[in-house]
């Protein structure tokens, strides 16, 4: 186990590897490997630990009935998931995780996460405070997904997200955690109309695009 990734993390952040080691012994920790398409959760489990992605991405979707797939987030090395649910015992994931690279997964016992330890450790309490934070950032990113989805046009979606994009990233050159299958299935759009609005997008100049790169020009 890399102490020193997991230090960077946001979950570890303000613990020494030290510190990680202790606390590693005592949350029930597993890892595992999981090859890309893996359904690492399925819709449905319930669920008791957490996941700590080491390496890859996973990503949360959403089937309906009809087979119809929604992208609710893609998580990558030193993101958590499933937390909500660890948390709540007994509740039902209402999304699957899905491995969209081989990835490996630390997984953590949740009620051993929320339950300090007999010394009542410092480190233990930063731990919660920190998975707190986590979860906060997680309902952030699900209500923007809702402002990038709420355009009618795909136009208006795409130019909601790549705008984000570009903020987060501070340039109008970055890369999105998506290619093209997966950002219409996050914006909830049909990926032949959307590929189509990109090409015309290009054509009239407001982007480049190769793969999942993105060039914003200045003009709209």
């Amino acid at each position: 186990m890399d102490l020193n990734f997991l230090q960077s993390t946001l979950l570890f952040q303000g613990s020494s590897t030290e510190e990680i080691g202790a606390m590693l012994k005592c949350l029930g920790t597993k890892e595992q490997s999981f090859s890309r398409g893996t359904v690492i959760l399925h819709a449905g489990d319930t669920v008791r630990s957490i996941g700590l992605v080491l390496a890859g991405r996973v990503q949360i979707e959403n089937d309906d009935l009809w087979g119809n797939k929604s992208v609710l987030d893609s998580v990558g090395p030193g993101q958590v998931f499933a937390e909500t649910y660890a948390c709540i015992p007994g509740e039902p994931m209402m999304v699957s995780a899905v491995a969209a690279e081989n990835c490996d997964i630390l997984f953590l016992n949740a009620s051993r996460v929320l339950t300090s330890c007999p010394s009542a450790c410092s480190h233990h309490s930063r731990l919660v405070q920190n998975l707190l934070l986590l979860s906060a950032r997680k309902n952030l990113n699900l209500s923007r997904r809702i402002f990038h989805t709420s355009p009618k046009s795909i136009r208006g979606r795409l130019l909601s997200y790549l705008s984000f994009q570009a903020v987060v990233h501070q340039s109008r050159e970055f890369t999105i955690p998506f290619n093209r299958q997966q950002l219409a299935d996050y914006l909830s759009v049909d990926r032949s109309a959307m590929s189509a609005e990109l090409g015309r997008m290009r054509d009239e100049g407001i982007l480049e695009t190769e793969r999942n790169y993105f060039q914003l020009k200045q003009s709209l």
